[in-house]
């Protein structure tokens, strides 16, 4: 049995984990990299994830990155409190769920899984069309053909799979269907800016999350609670821009978002030496998180057709830890249906 795995972020790398040994998989992923939003840079002596900050361990995932290689892999004791239009700080409802990540970064997690198989991982490799012939053709941008599979698993970004779907060579009685509710899934657009301070900060928490949706910064967490990310007497901060607000700022240049970021920071936290940072860094998220489902009949009907789907679009939640079951759970199918 073959199959094709579209993106390399951790739902494919889940998916590609699950079909290891049952099947030939082939991963096409568009960046140079693996990972998608589990992103990690390393700059200046630091290390920092600017998309996903860490992964819960709720259901089996925590079971998944227990039977992993445990080395570096680390949880973030301090708690994250909440904040609100008014910079009111408090405590918030911290839940008892570990908030795990690496010492070498987020990233770690899809390269740990794909380690674990035999898939061969195409990267800089943009699908451009898919046609349903015996199994599934694949074209990459430009009409390369990147092969035939007996299943295809799609999991970029619902709008990307919608369009992928749209443009398909596919004759299916609820293919428009299909697209539609896949096309409609909201998405909410998220700017982060990474500011870094030559001293560090004594705070009890590790994060603030924006609970009332009436401040222009929606998360705002300190990369030196994580092991080996921030060297001692340091200080780096990851503010994710609140929605309304990125999407206006959105194509600014990383300097002017930064500056605008800092001065927030700085009235939030009730520090002025936070409104200029040492260097700083940012990247726009287009698609950051979804804020909706989609109608799993629907995608159980694609299932007979040897096509399924994955993310934490599909749960309608944009978490690290639900893309990844949802990566396995397509895995399993696929192997069940086989």
């Amino acid at each position: 049995m073959t199959v094709a795995i579209v993106g390399a972020g951790v739902a494919g790398a889940g998916a590609a984990y699950a079909l290891d040994g049952a099947a030939d998989v082939t991963v096409f992923e568009k960046e140079p990299t693996v990972g998608g939003r589990t992103a990690t840079r390393r700059n200046h002596g630091c290390r920092y994830d600017y998309g996903a900050n860490y992964c819960k361990d709720e259901g089996r995932v925590a079971d998944l990155l227990a039977d992993l290689d445990t080395e570096g892999l680390v949880d973030i004791d301090a708690p994250v409190w909440t904040f609100d239009g008014e910079n009111d700080v408090s405590e918030g409802r911290d839940t008892d769920d570990r908030k795990w990540t690496y010492r070498e970064g987020i990233d770690q997690l899809a390269k740990r899984l794909f380690e674990r198989t035999d898939a061969t991982v195409e990267t800089n490799t943009r699908i451009g069309r898919i046609e349903r012939t015996d199994g599934w053709r694949i074209e990459s941008v430009g009409g390369g053909d990147a092969g035939t599979f007996d299943s295809l698993v799609l999991t970029p970004p619902a709008p990307q799979t919608a369009s992928l779907l749209a443009d398909a060579a596919w004759e299916s009685n609820f293919r428009a269907d299909l697209v539609e509710s896949v096309e409609t899934v909201p998405y909410r657009t998220t700017i982060t800016a990474v500011l870094h301070y030559p001293f560090s900060l004594d705070r009890p928490y590790y994060a603030l999350v924006n609970i009332d949706g009436e401040h222009d910064i929606g998360w705002l967490s300190r990369e030196e609670c994580k092991p080996s990310h921030v060297p001692d007497g340091e200080s780096l901060l990851i503010a994710q821009m609140a929605p309304g607000w990125s999407t206006e700022r959105y194509g600014e240049p990383t300097d002017d978002i930064a500056a605008a970021a800092a001065d927030m920071v700085a009235d939030l936290l009730d520090d002025e030496r936070l409104a200029e940072p040492d260097w700083v860094d940012g990247h726009g998220w287009r698609l950051a998180q979804p804020d909706g489902g989609v109608d799993g009949d629907l995608l159980d009907s694609a299932e007979r057709a040897g096509l399924f789907f994955a993310g934490d679009w599909v749960d309608g939640e944009g978490r690290i830890h639900l893309a990844l079951d949802s990566g396995l759970d397509a895995g399993e199918r696929i192997v069940e249906r086989s």
